[in-house]
């Protein structure tokens, strides 16, 4: 896998045409999948989903996914991140290790352990570190709740898998360890940065190319973890 690198000339334009049980936002969807240049290079290039770009550009300038390094991967279905992690870190071959979960099945990628779990169940964090076997060098989140519509809602919504995350990341990351997770703007993520700088050497918000410039999506990096008991 190489890092970076771009997507070429742009198609025309695809336009969808209405049709019968289709409502309007879902052939808004379908047309802005149809017209994204980081769908079509996903497929081109064999990545299950765009994100993994997402996940290569910011890696690509921090450079946090070492050979050798220990990853948990929440939320990982389809497996965007999972396939660049693993890639990276060279866990197939037997350098580095890659852990993840998901609420929905993930198939098989070369060099990944994955449990279909909830992460909020109670023993997902047991379960996780134990499948790893130690303490993580990296704990990426891509994780997402549903969408209602209210645009508040769900960033509150997402805002609670984050600090959940950020709360497992502290019991399982080696001093010097890397957090990297999404977030949606909306005006608490300001209050968790804060928090996070207790507790790591750097934290700063990070918007990779690949999310789309309309979006209030941002990533969350926090680096150079240091543990008090460590």
């Amino acid at each position: 896998m190489t890092r970076g690198g771009g997507h070429g000339a742009r198609a025309p334009r695809v336009r969808v045409k209405g049709a019968k049980g289709r409502s309007l936002s879902s052939r808004h969807w379908l047309e802005r999948q149809l017209n994204d240049p980081y769908v079509a290079r996903a497929k081109r290039e064999g990545f299950r989903s765009r994100s993994a770009f997402k996940l290569m550009e910011i890696d690509d300038k921090h450079r946090f996914l070492k050979t050798g390094a220990r990853v948990i991967d929440l939320g990982a279905a389809p497996g965007g991140w999972c396939q660049v992690a693993s890639v990276r870190v060279a866990a197939a071959e037997g350098r580095g290790r890659v852990v993840a979960i998901d609420l929905l099945a993930m198939d098989a990628i070369a060099g990944v352990e994955f449990v279909q779990l909830d992460f909020l169940d109670a023993g997902a964090p047991a379960r996780l570190s134990g499948l790893l076997g130690g303490g993580a060098d990296v704990v990426l989140s891509d994780m997402a709740a549903n969408a209602t519509g209210h645009r508040a809602t769900d960033h509150l919504k997402i805002m609670a898998l984050v600090e959940a995350a950020a709360a497992f990341a502290r019991l399982v990351l080696v001093p010097g360890g890397t957090f990297l997770a999404k977030v949606i703007q909306g005006g608490t993520e300001a209050a968790l940065l804060a928090d996070l700088k207790r507790d790591f050497a750097g934290v700063k918000h990070v918007k990779p190319a690949a999310s789309r410039s309309g979006s209030a999506e941002l990533y969350v990096l926090a680096t150079g973890f240091r543990h008090p008991s460590r």
